[in-house]
């Protein structure tokens, strides 16, 4: 078998040396090598070992994917813990390896007996460019071993200078933050036992200005919804890497004989060409696999922001009648159903339908909502528990505490349950099972509001992920939202079991541009909840035109929270404009390209999606600010095939320019064809709008 691997798939190649019996070392990952005969690239192994300097090891440092404290790294360890105190760096031996060439996959098996450990290494390059890779310690000793990290890491090259990450919090999740890619170890962690509002998603290393059409980009994530980490992390011999993996709390894994630990999956992209490149391969990856949402993604009206507590027959089945008006497709019945929820402070884990609200049950309003011709979800949040409850007084040992002596900080007056007991885990199963063989429900929006503060996250998580999975199975006509206090459960663990996410409890349209650009940075448009609420958005006093509000949602999984009912007749016809335009588009929009401009006037962003044979493209032009320079000169509109004539024209209702026009623009008047590559180079004059306003464009080739 040679000892040189190249994997190749859509413009990425992977270069493994497996070379002796040490572990696994990418010698390359990033763009396309070509085809290169066997025993060619021999000489890649050669020229990529270093110098020996003074006072350093003898022999260079080999880094492998699972970075070796034994073998001179000095970084982060790929593997930590300690048997009965004692700690030792684990020291591996290639024992076997399988390569299935076809699928582009490696795996290694490892041993070290002086550790009592074996490992598994999986490793490959998926049809979509994307590296993925995880590791499995097993404890093969004779006592218990107490595993405190086990974090697989990727080089990236020097060309790697500048990092991005994303931070945030309620209601302004995925901020995008950039500095150098300095010596040293840049750390994120999430310790809040999910994935966390201020969870990075992606972090990422390019090269210094990296844009989204430009520089080349290496970015990796971890596929899990607890409590994580990533690193990047340079050392002064020039050596860098980008690692991720599980958080693991002290005491919190015990691998007794013969037990074993999986790591979750890392999902590392590349970009020769910025960050809509780097993206496009997590998109196209999502898109194929076999759960992803196949029908199209309905127009979903959620009532929280509609009518919040204030629940009744009536007034929810006029709220019903002028969302199927306006053209939803599907009707989500939020907090406040089940009993004693009149408010956050009491009802949750008693999920049994309140007959003080719902004295004939749910099913009149359900046969309202399906006679409507919408399908019907409802809110749940399974994994919590408030202290006013019939399930906490009779059963407070349910609540997932560190401490039998006193029980974590309330978080919206509420508790964990713990799921990893098994009588807790049995009686959520049965609630939900019930629910939904007693209901015919299409959709669960699932939420979670509140982080874990001081207790262990990895058995509560696999216990969610489990319930998740025997509830799907139960019932495959289900789809799920992961929903945590808005965007605070993001991932691609999560997304292996649910149909979209809700991108963030903040609907107003400007804060969710910002929000929906850097998600997208992982997720594809359909998988993104995004939502047209009222004039005066809730969470921010801000007030937007109808248009902003309808053409932000449209890019993404489009739905409403508005009290239509108290919406006028004009402002119902109109939103029914948006929500036709969505429903014609949703083809193109959930299964083209993404792309993002490099605008330089950072108070005009340009967005849009490109059909996969690139025949038609659908841009929005962004105001986000007041600009410095008026008129606001050219766009460029990427994305499109260089060499075919494309029709631009304005796209209705998105075609009503709000701003200070003294004069009309002759092509926006008209409609202009250009070819693809004069779009993208040159550019055309785009309107001066006002402030927080968006138009539409469609090219359509010829």
């Amino acid at each position: 078998m040679d000892d040189l691997l190249h994997f190749r798939a859509a413009g990425t190649s992977l270069v493994l040396d497996m070379s002796g019996t040490g572990l696994p070392r990418v010698v390359h990952w990033g763009a396309d090598l070509g085809t290169v005969a066997p025993g060619r690239l021999a000489g890649l192994r050669v020229s990529d070992v270093p110098q020996t300097v003074p006072n350093a090891l003898d022999e260079p440092v080999p880094l492998s994917v699972l970075p070796q404290q034994s073998a001179g790294w000095p970084g982060t360890p790929g593997l930590s813990g300690h048997r009965a105190g004692r700690t030792a760096a684990p020291a591996f031996t290639v024992r076997g390896r399988s390569v299935e060439n076809d699928s582009r996959r490696l795996t290694v098996e490892a041993v070290d007996p002086d550790g009592g450990l074996a490992l598994t290494l999986e490793l490959g390059l998926t049809g979509a460019g994307l590296v993925r890779l995880r590791a499995t310690v097993t404890n093969t000793g004779d006592g218990p071993y107490h595993l405190t990290g086990l974090t697989p890491a990727l080089p990236v090259p020097a060309q790697a200078t500048e990092l991005l990450d994303l931070t945030g919090r309620h209601l302004r999740e995925r901020a995008p933050q950039r500095h150098a890619f300095t010596l040293g170890t840049h750390l994120r962690e999430s310790r809040r036992g999910r994935t966390g509002s201020d969870a990075t998603l992606l972090l990422t290393a390019g090269e210094a200005g990296f844009g989204f059409r430009s520089g080349e980009v290496w970015g990796l994530h971890v596929a899990w919804s607890g409590n994580h980490r990533t690193l990047a992390e340079r050392t002064p011999a020039g050596q860098a890497v980008l690692a991720g993996g599980e958080l693991l709390l002290p005491g919190e894994l015990r691998l007794s004989p013969g037990a074993a630990y999986r790591s979750p999956w890392l999902h590392a992209s590349y970009g020769r060409h910025g960050l809509d490149e780097l993206a496009g391969r997590f998109h196209r990856e999502l898109r194929a696999r076999d759960g992803h949402p196949a029908s199209p993604r309905p127009v979903t009206l959620n009532t929280w922001e509609a009518v919040y507590f204030d629940q009744d027959l009536a007034t929810l089945e006029r709220l019903a009648r002028a969302a199927a008006e306006v053209g939803t497709e599907r009707f989500v019945l939020d907090d406040g159903w089940f009993r004693g929820r009149r408010d956050d402070h009491a009802g949750l884990g008693d999920w049994y339908v309140d007959p003080a609200v719902w004295p004939d049950g749910l099913r009149p309003l359900i046969d309202t909502v399906r006679g409507l011709g919408m399908q019907f979800g409802l809110w749940v949040e399974p994994e919590m528990i408030n202290l006013d409850s019939a399930l906490a007084r009779a059963h407070p040992d349910w609540i997932l505490a560190d401490s039998p002596s006193r029980l974590p900080p309330p978080s919206r007056h509420q508790q964990v349950l713990d799921l990893a007991r098994p009588e807790a885990y049995a009686y959520i199963r049965e609630r939900l099972d019930t629910l939904l063989q007693e209901h015919p429900l299409d959709y669960l929006k699932w939420d979670h509001n509140r982080d874990l503060v001081d207790a262990a996250a990895h058995h509560q998580t696999m216990a969610t992920y489990r319930l998740m999975d025997e509830l799907r199975a139960l019932h495959p006509q289900l789809e799920i939202e992961s929903c945590a206090s808005g965007g605070a459960r993001v991932d691609l663990g999560v997304l292996e079991r649910t149909d979209r996410v809700w991108t963030s409890d903040c609907i107003d349209a400007l804060e969710r541009q910002h929000i929906q650009r850097w998600t997208g940075l992982l997720l594809p448009p359909e998988l993104l909840g995004a939502h047209v609420g009222a004039p005066v958005a809730h969470t921010t006093g801000r007030r937007h035109t109808l248009d902003f509000r309808a053409g932000t949602a449209l890019f993404c999984h489009f739905g409403i929270e508005w009290d239509l009912t108290a919406a006028s007749p004009a402002e119902r016809a109109r939103l029914a404009e948006w929500v036709a335009l969505y429903r014609a588009l949703r083809p193109l929009l959930h299964s083209g390209t993404v792309v993002r401009g490099d605008h330089p006037d950072p108070a005009l962003w340009v967005h849009g999606v490109v059909a996969q044979d690139a025949g038609r493209a659908v841009f929005a032009l962004v105001q986000m600010a007041t600009s410095v320079q008026s008129p606001a000169g050219r766009v460029r509109l990427p994305g499109l095939e260089p060499d075919a004539d494309y029709r631009l024209s304005p796209l209705a209702p998105g075609d009503r320019p709000e701003g200070p026009v003294t004069s009309s623009l002759p092509w926006w008047e008209r409609g202009v064809t250009l070819p693809g590559r004069v779009l993208a180079e040159v550019g055309v004059q785009a309107p001066t709008l006002f402030p927080e306003r968006l138009v539409l464009l469609e090219a359509v080739r010829q």
